[in-house]
């Protein structure tokens, strides 16, 4: 079986010149995820008979003269927060997946529109609240670069290892406080976190309706701009998309970074990275300059701020608690522990701590947008610290926290400043564990930051780079 990991670009070619067909490529990774899913666990469903017949449908218009663009005939996975018609949405939990869908998302939708076929649904972490990509309901994921179980990174978690893998050329997740990145991070994909507004989150199952945003994981940086422009714009059934219109981020795409002002975010970010960690990241700085860009170094004290502002994610754990109270009230001993002990502290949060934290928070964007005029891109690592065994990670609950955190302690202050982020892969530690770089761009600016991560990725091949799988062929009895 081949290891390999296809772009959508090289796959839209191989399907126009007649190569391949979309049925084949759907049976492709069908194939796949039936030999290798048993062991990695990627996927909380797969629906193989709708995804032939779409791609049938899919060949049926292309032989007819009817071409939907780039992403027609393409597979793809969602994370098992999106509603799709006629399927569940467990959220991670056993508690919901007998809870049907009845329409689908507005991102499914547009997505269908564009001629994508469905594989599946991708497990998550319970509820999409954690960074790690722990599950005791539904299963951790399997980190695809391992033969021992390490951390997928969440709660995009079955995303990140299904398109890791190669079971998926894209796979949807959704990032509250990186959980797009992390998992793009630690399964060496590229992993965009979109400004809340960009994309609908309609249909999607909530975590914190302020911070909450739509994003691919995919092999490449052109792959999420492709997949990007499909799938953003506004959408009445969701109103923070109302005001912010569609935009192309494809047409400038490729012209390089040359005179683009990039620097390394100093401060918070670096303080107690992974050595291995941040040796890569830095050596990034050298590939910018290369390219033309002006690289240098800015104190960026907004990301400590950001981490003082919001304690203990209280603003996800309030939200959290109100959008999940009837299960959490009444459910608490049914739900995955390492949720409930952390989504119960939002009944403690008072009302006026709340409305406090939210307005110091849009002051701190404002400081941000101020601070960052004369910037195009900050740089610092996704995640200061390698992916570590499951085993190590969830032994208890004190040690799964402090795994967690060191998870999240680089991603979420950009939820909190309003910042859209790219995890791209740049590098490996020596026993062969992923390494991504964080690039924040200025909020509503993807266009800015999605060519300075294809720039990057047309100068290395980090993110070409695929996985050895023969642990996951071996029958794990």
């Amino acid at each position: 079986m081949s290891e390999s990991r296809e772009s959508i670009a090289a796959l839209g070619r191989r399907l126009r010149s007649g190569e391949t067909s979309a049925e084949a490529l759907a049976r492709h990774y069908l194939d796949r995820i039936e030999a290798l899913d048993p062991r990695l666990n990627a996927f909380r469903l797969v629906c193989a008979e709708r995804a032939l017949a779409s791609a049938r449908a899919a060949d049926a218009q292309l032989r007819a003269g009817i071409d939907l663009g780039p992403l027609h005939g393409i597979p793809y996975a969602a994370k098992d927060l999106y509603d799709v018609a006629g399927l569940p949405t467990s959220a991670g939990s056993r508690l919901l997946e007998e809870r049907l869908a009845g329409d689908d998302a507005t991102v499914v939708r547009r997505l269908a529109r564009a001629g994508m076929v469905l594989l599946g649904k991708t497990n998550t972490v319970q509820f999409a609240y954690g960074g790690a990509g722990v599950n005791h309901d539904h299963g951790t994921p399997h980190n695809p670069w391992h033969a021992t179980h390490h951390l997928p990174g969440g709660s995009s978690s079955g995303s990140g290892v299904a398109v890791g893998a190669g079971l998926a050329p894209m796979a949807l997740g959704s990032d509250t406080g990186g959980s797009v990145r992390i998992p793009a991070a630690f399964c060496s994909t590229t992993g965009l976190k979109t400004t809340v507004g960009r994309v609908s989150r309609a249909g999607v199952y909530p975590l914190s309706f302020t911070l909450d945003s739509v994003g691919p994981l995919s092999v490449g940086v052109e792959d999420a701009a492709l997949v990007y422009q499909a799938m953003h714009g506004p959408d009445p059934r969701d109103e923070t998309t109302v005001g912010h219109p569609a935009h192309d981020v494809l047409a400038r795409l490729h012209e390089g970074v040359a005179g683009l002002r990039i620097r390394f975010a100093e401060g918070l970010l670096f303080e107690d990275v992974d050595p291995e960690v941040e040796a890569a990241v830095r050596a990034c700085g050298a590939v910018f300059e290369a390219l033309g860009a002006h690289v240098d170094h800015i104190d960026f004290p907004q990301a400590r701020a950001a981490r003082e502002l919001n304690p203990r994610g209280l603003v996800i754990a309030a939200e959290a608690y109100a959008l999940n109270r009837d299960l959490v009230d009444g459910h608490f001993d049914d739900l995955d522990p390492i949720v409930s002990f952390r989504m119960v502290k939002g009944s403690e949060i008072p009302a006026h701590e709340y409305v406090d934290i939210m307005r110091r928070r849009n002051l701190l964007r404002a400081e941000t947008r101020a601070a960052l005029h004369d910037v195009d891109a900050l740089l610092a690592p996704t995640v200061m610290i390698p992916p570590p065994p499951l085993a190590d990670a969830d032994r208890d609950r004190h040690a799964y926290s402090e795994t967690n955190l060191a998870c999240l302690r680089n991603t979420a202050p950009g939820n909190i400043l309003d910042l859209c982020g790219l995890s791209v892969p740049c590098g490996f530690t020596a026993r062969g564990l992923p390494i991504g770089l964080m690039i924040h761009a200025k909020p509503f600016d993807e266009a800015t930051l999605l060519r300075i991560g294809q720039a990057f990725q047309d100068a290395t091949d980090w993110h070409r780079r695929s996985p050895d799988l023969a642990f996951a062929e071996r029958d794990p009895s």
